[in-house]
């Protein structure tokens, strides 16, 4: 305890009560708690410990299970130099760079992430990161609703759910019209139907919630010729096998970076991924560590924009996002520099492989089938002969992390899951997968 009661004594002297019930008497009664609180009696610390472990023993986690669940947070492989170099103290303890004097190193690993963000989704600027891929995403919406001084935006049902949930509950209070594209039978939009007169962004996944790979660019160029912008959720691990972004015409690149360095850790923390072009630059919400020289001519690092409130005045700020999420930023861009370019290649290479090997061994399952045929990232719809919630939950109980099922946001989906392939699986797990459905498909 931080006080002894010498202390407690000595403070209640000195203010000229006489005892701690006299120092809150100017409290009203109705306001105080009238018994004891409702916990159980303290406990020693070996005790308090053993018990922790106890509870934490009744979780079932990914470590636990053959891990097929995917659906915006992915098992994936995080080299053991993340941990070495994200952990470090200067960065596990650093908090916002305001003090350029004192922050070199934080803003230089700022902005070397920045910089790889940039390569990757092919873009001309990226910020210092966003809370996760749902704010990042809304973030892009808002910049493109500012730039073309439009409030209709058109978002493809492809697009995660909860990212979408996440849109509504932002914007609720804008007046923006969220107007929700459906997916064809090939699980991604059709570019000829896609009328965007008077809409200020086009939303789409790349892939999409699916793991199917839309038409990005015949989608840029209808949406530029109607005005509007384009927003495109992008997954980084996939940058090294497929275009990006910024080369099909995108104007936003927005995504979740969990699976570049950050482990699952039961849905967070995670970071926010955000770049666009030099067009947009002043519409960038957070904001973006720059490369300068200092007073002596060296090599130094600031923050150059920050268009948020707490800076300028509250109706010019771009945005109400006053953070960033230095330490998994940072730790994601240890691991892309850890790939290189022809690592997150091969990264990208191997996921394709093992989600079609997957799709074929699960095929051969009787009343089975992958549903949206045509290309494939990490994920793919299987279809059941069963409700799928109900097989997501006893297959866990035979080993095996699946899922998640679709019907919750999509009723017509509602015997499919969601199956998502990383580097992780290999044809072992691919078949443990097959075999426990195949178990219990037979005992139903």
């Amino acid at each position: 305890m931080p006080h002894t009661s010498k202390d407690v004594a000595e403070m209640l002297e000195r203010a000229g009560f006489a005892d701690v019930t006299a120092l809150f008497a100017g409290i009203p009664q109705d306001l105080k708690l009238d018994r004891p609180l409702d916990v159980p009696e303290a406990l020693a610390e070996p005790e308090l410990s053993a018990h922790m472990a106890d509870l934490a023993s009744r979780s079932t986690g990914g470590r636990d299970l053959v891990c097929f669940a995917g659906g915006g947070a992915y098992d994936h492989h995080v080299p053991a130099a993340v941990a070495a170099l994200a952990g470090r103290a200067e960065f596990a303890t650093s908090y916002t760079p305001y003090q350029p004097e004192l922050s070199q190193g934080v803003l230089q690993a700022v902005f070397e992430f920045q910089s790889l963000i940039c390569e990757i989704y092919g873009m001309d600027v990226a910020n210092a990161s966003l809370y996760d891929g749902a704010n990042a995403l809304v973030e892009g919406v808002n910049l493109a609703v500012r730039a073309t001084r439009r409030e209709r935006v058109l978002v493809s049902n492809g697009i995660h759910p909860h990212y979408r949930q996440v849109l509504q509950t932002y914007t609720s209070g804008l007046g923006l019209e969220i107007v929700e594209l459906s997916h064809g039978d090939d699980g991604v939009l059709d570019p000829a139907a896609l009328d965007a007169d008077g809409a200020a962004a086009v939303v789409v996944g790349y892939p999409n919630f699916f793991g199917r790979l839309e038409d990005v660019a015949t989608i840029s160029a209808r949406a530029h010729e109607a005005g509007a912008l384009v927003v495109c959720l992008t997954d980084p691990t996939a940058m090294g096998v497929l275009r990006s972004p910024g080369s099909m015409g995108a104007d936003v690149a927005v995504g979740e970076g969990q699976s570049l360095g950050n482990l699952l850790s039961y849905g967070g923390p995670y970071v926010g991924l955000f770049a666009t072009t030099l067009d947009l630059v002043r519409q960038v919400p957070g904001r973006i560590a720059g490369e300068t020289l200092d007073a002596d001519g060296r090599r130094a690092y600031v923050l150059t924009l920050q268009a948020r409130e707490q800076h300028i005045r509250r109706a010019k700020a771009t945005s109400n996002v006053c953070t960033n999420q230095t330490l998994m930023a940072i730790a994601a861009a240890v691991h892309l520099s850890w790939l290189g370019p022809e690592g997150l290649a091969r990264l990208g290479e191997v996921c394709v492989r093992r989600t079609a090997a997957a799709a074929a061994r699960l095929e051969e399952i009787p009343g089975c089938t992958v549903r949206f045929k045509g290309p494939h990232f990490k994920e793919i719809v299987v279809e059941t002969p069963v409700e799928a919630s109900s097989l997501v939950r006893s297959l866990a109980k035979r080993g095996v992390l699946a899922g998640p099922a679709l019907g919750t946001w999509y009723p017509e989906l509602d015997r499919c899951l969601l199956i998502a392939v990383t580097e992780k699986r290999d044809q072992a797990d691919i078949d443990s997968l097959a075999e426990a459905i195949e178990k219990e498909l037979a005992e139903r």
